[in-house]
């Protein structure tokens, strides 16, 4: 029982030791925490006012770098800057829009713009229509196919840039699910009904200006082969009446006669003049 007893007192005091170890710690460590904070604050407070102090000076030398420089710069002469003139805006590089009147030859309608917008990527991507063989020499202008006719890639320009829709489709299908002609092909079957009219009325105005052109180029052609002719008749006119227009021609024909005229007809003159001599001939013989 004794033993007992010690060892109890011997825990009982052992804990009591601790706790005032502990107790201590704390109040050291407190304490340590408090100085150093302490520590920390002088620091803080002493690099905040260095700063201060250097900021100060910098300010100052600054401040007098500036004085100085401003002092210099009164003393140089100011050079005259002439004027920089304005720079011209530099025009856009973007197609310009085309007008109403353009659209509305080439078939892009408000009832068009109305059916497109129905439309969406399975029109075109389930459209029964067989792919055709690709003609690799077809050339490709503005995004369109040239083996469509004249109005028909007009007609495709002007839809890609006034229908976002068709741009888009034709942006987000070829050439992944179709190739450009079977696109083209998919989209004019579908609009044909709307476009139709307005194609040949096309084609009906492009005759009757083909046909005045080639009557005008006619009718050139004849005013100056007339002109030609009026020219060359001018210029054998003077030699057909060089002869009778000298007049020294005919003074010679007055004072000499005709000797063509003589000379071409009968030569009975000259046997009177024989006549007359043999008579004077026979007077002298009988008188003498």
């Amino acid at each position: 029982m004794d033993l007992w007893e010690r060892a109890r007192a011997f825990a009982g005091e052992a804990a009591k030791r601790s706790q005032e170890l502990s107790a201590e710690a704390a109040k050291r460590s407190s304490a340590l925490v408090s100085e150093t904070a302490k520590k920390s604050k002088e620091i803080f407070s002493e690099t905040a006012s260095k700063s201060r102090e250097i900021a100060a000076e910098a300010t100052k030398q600054a401040d007098l770098l500036a004085g100085q420089i401003k002092h210099l710069a009164s003393d140089l002469p100011v050079p005259s800057i002439l004027p920089i003139p304005a720079i011209p805006p530099i025009p856009s590089a973007a197609a310009p829009e085309p007008d109403a009147e353009e659209l509305e030859r080439y078939g892009i309608t408000d009832d068009l713009r109305e059916f497109v917008k129905g439309m969406t990527i399975s029109t075109f991507r389930d459209f029964p229509l067989q792919d055709e063989p690709e003609m690799s020499d077809v050339p490709t202008v503005s995004n369109v196919r040239q083996d469509l006719n004249q109005w028909q890639a007009r007609h495709a320009t002007l839809v890609l840039s006034a229908v976002k829709e068709i741009s888009k489709f034709r942006y987000e299908l070829c050439p992944r699910y179709m190739k450009e002609r079977k696109f083209w092909r998919v989209y004019f079957l579908l609009v044909n009904s709307y476009i139709a009219p307005f194609e040949k009325k096309y084609f009906e105005e492009l005759k009757v200006k083909e046909e005045e052109e080639k009557k005008d180029s006619q009718k050139e052609a004849s005013q100056a082969s007339q002109a030609a002719t009026a020219e060359q008749k001018d210029t054998k006119a003077p030699s057909k009446t060089s002869a009778s227009a000298n007049p020294e021609h005919d003074l010679d024909v007055f004072l000499l006669g005709d000797l063509g005229s003589d000379d071409e007809g009968p030569d009975g003159g000259d046997d009177d003049l024989d006549d007359d001599f043999d008579k004077i001939d026979a007077t002298s013989v009988s008188t003498s």
